[in-house]
């Protein structure tokens, strides 16, 4: 009784009561080290994974966009990087100019005909470090039937058990460049820009 009466009255008055060993143990911290990350099978979150792209309006502007179903997997080996792989699908149908009209033109076979191929894919073949927390990641981008190499810069930014979800998480953001005439949407080309820059942001989640 006094002992606890004594813990008590510490805690009250902030002193240093010494709690059983363990009981302060939770769940780790969020680690901004990559070769920390959990090894193993994920998923990609859809509800936290966006694709921005931009590209020249006329010369006059740089209008932006988004796609909002994407879905994939990845593997992660934080040993040998190298080894690591990213499957990624998109559905067209979700490309948004935030606009209803353009989203309507967007569908049309000016642009994704989005009828004919409702889906786009990226399957990585390589990933190269190019720092602690970034990497070059190559893969196939198959995109109106056309498949083309494609190369985007990843950035790691952390990895801990998520407090909202409690799922082992680790979370990137990404940047490419391409070009639209490369899967043959032409339209209006040059004067609408034929270099689109996306901006990939992902979580994904320990798979079970």
């Amino acid at each position: 009784m006094r002992r606890t009466a004594l813990l008590l009255a510490l805690c009250l008055l902030g002193g240093p009561a010494v709690l059983p060993l363990g009981a302060a143990d939770g769940p780790p911290g969020p680690t901004t080290d990559p070769t920390q990350v959990r090894p193993g099978a994920y998923r990609l979150d859809p509800a936290h994974a966006k694709i921005t792209w931009s590209l020249s309006h006329l010369g006059y502007s740089t209008y932006y966009g988004q796609i909002t179903d994407v879905s994939g997997t990845a593997s992660l080996d934080p040993k040998e990087p190298a080894k690591s792989r990213l499957s990624v699908t998109v559905g067209i149908d979700s490309v948004t100019g935030l606009n209803p009209k353009l989203d309507a033109h967007l569908k049309t076979p000016d642009f994704f005909d989005a009828v004919k191929f409702p889906t786009a894919t990226f399957a990585s073949t390589s990933v190269e470090p190019t720092s602690p927390t970034t990497a070059r990641v190559t893969g196939d981008l198959t995109l109106r039937g056309v498949t083309r190499p494609v190369a985007f810069d990843a950035t790691f930014n952390q990895a801990g058990t998520s407090p909202v979800d409690k799922a082992y998480t680790v979370g990137f953001d990404g940047r490419a460049v391409i070009k639209r005439s490369d899967f043959g949407i032409n339209a209006f080309l040059p004067i609408l820009g034929d270099e689109v820059t996306l901006r990939l942001e992902g979580e994904f989640k320990a798979a079970e």
